[in-house]
């Protein structure tokens, strides 16, 4: 099962937060890091398809309308 959004930023946090403690060794450094990217590049993917679905209030002669978003 996958992770939601906030699941996987509660995660990205901990990645950090263990990598600033300075316990871990190059190789342990490293594997969060690689692992931290992952998750960044997951959660810039979510976020990019969110944005395609959000809609937009756009003023045209005065009245607001709604349209969909497009990228």
């Amino acid at each position: 099962m996958s992770k939601n959004f906030e699941e996987q930023i509660e995660q990205l946090e901990k990645i950090v937060e263990e990598l600033e403690k300075g316990e871990l060794n190059l190789e342990d450094s490293v594997t969060k890091f690689e692992e931290g990217i992952k998750i960044s590049k997951e959660c810039n993917k979510t976020l990019e398809e969110a944005e395609k679905k959000i809609t937009i209030l756009v003023n045209q002669d005065g009245e607001i309308t709604e349209e969909n978003f497009e990228s």
